[in-house]
């Protein structure tokens, strides 16, 4: 009897504290809605209500450019960009759907970048703000060059060094390659100090230059690292110079050989150990290391990719790199690049000399390349084709494969596809060291 009086006690006295303490909150409740039931509902008619609806729309925000207005960076837009720029953008978008999906120019980023410069452009839901869609997926792993680096590693799983260190003087090809991105350094330089058609710095300059590799992975690197203003004009030109390399390097290549160089069949080249290929990629991560760190985080990440896949203990690992991350990781880089094809950042005199620039650049690269391998094979043993040193780009497999379409139609049968995987393979090295470079004289 006396447990029950105590329950009955205890319950009692709880439940008077739940009055006496929730008698203000319902006190609350009451006036809050009382509060709300005094507020006058003005009743709209329906032309008024169609009216404020029509002001909510893209069309009333092209056709109405606001002063001030600002873009999702902060920076005030002008009332061009937000009309008239708006639509030549939308037209440049369809252009790179046009090229990804009929023409099959690098349709796996040239779509999702165009998708994402579609959706950078549409007015008033602002996608590019640092809590917008867009802005959170750059923020997320371009902003801090996250992105390109698991690029790297899935291109790297993906890498078959064997050729390279098959023949290891074709490594000079994908160097002499390079010359394009050094060569557009100084020429980027030279138009905004002579000329008043550019006004570049020198880190801006920077970042074109790496266009001549045909890299686009690097060229965002640089880019979100040096000038992230210019990122989308320069991944629109390194990825449309890429999926441009059938277009671009068979008139090169024929303009600097003659027919009987062309012609030139190489030795079937040598087979490689596993041993080799697994002391390969610790190698160029070790001089790297030791000789170049700015060029760590890409080479690392290329070197991982393919020490993974060679060591023949992680193929679930390898086959995730070469297939699923890349993949996921493609779709994010390329809307994330399109974030930056807004109106006032692309139209601008400054991305016709990033075009142009981009376009000499990747010239100049092809081009040397094809001297530096006429010039080996003056005074190497082994013939040397002159047209695998077109593959010293870093546009990999498409480069070694025009070379490939290029030798054939000289001489029907002459495979040069895995003798052009050497200098290929150099070139994907060689642009991650230039990038090393510059990052190291101007970040």
């Amino acid at each position: 009897m006396k447990r029950l009086l105590l329950i009955f006690f205890l319950t009692f006295s709880a439940l008077s504290n739940l009055y006496a303490g929730g008698g203000e909150e319902i006190s609350a409740r009451v006036s809050d809605k009382e509060l709300i039931h005094t507020v006058e509902y003005k009743p709209k008619t329906l032309s008024v209500m169609l009216s404020d609806f029509f002001e909510t729309t893209g069309i009333y925000a092209m056709l109405e450019p606001k002063e001030g207005l600002k873009n999702g960076d902060g920076e005030q837009m002008s009332r061009f960009s937000q009309s008239i720029g708006r639509i030549i953008m939308f037209v440049v978008v369809f252009i790179l759907f046009y090229l990804a999906i009929v023409k099959e120019f690098e349709p796996l980023l040239l779509l999702p970048i165009a998708f994402g410069g579609l959706l950078a452009n549409i007015p008033v839901a602002n996608m590019t703000a640092p809590d917008g869609f867009l802005g959170i997926i750059y923020n997320m792993g371009i902003a801090n060059e996250f992105f390109p680096l698991l690029i790297f590693m899935g291109v790297g799983a993906m890498t078959d060094f064997g050729p390279l260190l098959s023949n290891p003087k074709t490594a000079m090809l994908g160097g002499a390659a390079q010359f394009g991105i050094f060569g557009s350094l100084l020429g980027a330089a030279a138009l905004s100090q002579y000329t008043p058609l550019a006004d570049f710095t020198m880190k801006q300059c920077a970042s074109i230059s790496i266009i001549g590799g045909a890299d686009g992975p690097t060229s965002i690197f640089i880019a979100s690292a040096l000038s992230p203003e210019l990122l989308g004009a320069i991944a629109v030109a390194a990825y449309s110079y890429m999926a441009l390399v059938p277009v671009i390097q068979p008139p090169i290549m024929k303009f600097l050989t003659t027919e009987s160089e062309r012609r030139i069949v190489m030795p079937r080249p040598r087979s490689v150990s596993r041993r080799e290929k697994l002391i390969f990629p610790i190698i160029i991560v070790m001089m790297s290391a030791l000789i170049l760190p700015k060029s760590a985080p890409l080479i690392g990440a290329f070197a991982f990719g393919n020490f993974a896949k060679e060591s023949g203990v992680v193929e679930r690992l390898s086959t995730q790199m070469q297939n699923s991350l890349i993949n996921i990781v493609t779709i994010f880089l390329g809307l994330g690049v399109g974030s930056k094809l807004q109106a006032d950042k692309f139209l601008v005199l400054d991305t016709l000399g990033i075009l142009v620039i981009g376009l000499f650049a990747f010239a100049a690269g092809t081009a040397s390349g094809i001297i530096m391998a006429k010039i080996m094979n003056r005074f190497s043993d082994e013939p040397i084709n002159p047209l695998i040193g077109a593959a010293g780009v870093s546009a990999v497999p498409m480069a070694a494969r025009v070379v490939n379409r290029v030798g054939a139609e000289a001489r029907p049968g002459n495979v040069l596809l895995m003798h052009a995987m050497g200098p290929n393979v150099a070139g994907v090295i060689g642009s991650a060291v230039a990038a090393g470079v510059l990052l190291s004289i101007f970040k």
